[in-house]
């Protein structure tokens, strides 16, 4: 299968999600070094241009607002001059919380894939599913468990050596 810029040639319309994943990834890892939860978040156009990206930085820019999700679709729409975003696709590590899916049902992201379920805040699926209410004006179509466990083992490894370095 011919690939070009993480889109399948053959089928232009359909994106490889384990590439976008793994470049959500590379995000992630970029924030665990800078001692942030490593969380990354792509966002690409119909065509498989990236539009944004970016990694957890609320510690580092003092911001409570400050997740992946957040940083980049201010970039995209930054690079697209525009708050509205339709046809886009977010790729995320960690399935967003209640505030990024917010930022997403108003930016008109049209498909969400996240890697790693979250069950205390995860607003796509596990607490609950924001994507599909029936009285918002907006609906987004989600894919989960793209590339889940490594996403998941990254999370992990991050809190697991958060607590051993405050155990002693």
């Amino acid at each position: 299968m011919a690939k070009s810029n993480g889109v399948n040639r053959e089928n232009a319309a359909k994106p490889d999600h384990d590439y976008f994943m793994g470049l959500a990834l590379r995000e992630a890892r970029r924030g665990y070094m800078q001692l942030e939860v490593p969380v990354g978040a792509v966002i690409i156009d119909g065509h498989g241009t990236m539009l944004g990206k970016a990694c957890n930085s609320p510690i580092r820019m003092h911001d409570p607002t400050a997740h992946a999700e957040i940083l980049a679709l201010r970039q995209a729409s930054r690079k697209l001059k525009n708050y509205r975003l339709p046809g886009t696709i977010l790729y995320v590590t960690l399935e967003p919380c209640a505030m990024c899916l917010g930022a997403m049902l108003l930016a008109r992201i049209e498909q969400l894939v996240f890697g790693a379920a979250d069950p205390k805040s995860g607003a796509a699926k596990s607490v609950v599913d924001l994507t599909n209410v029936s009285g918002f004006n907006h609906y987004i179509e989600v894919v989960d468990g793209v590339r889940a466990d490594e996403c998941a083992d990254l999370l992990r490894r991050f809190f697991k050596e958060r607590r051993d370095k405050n155990r002693t």
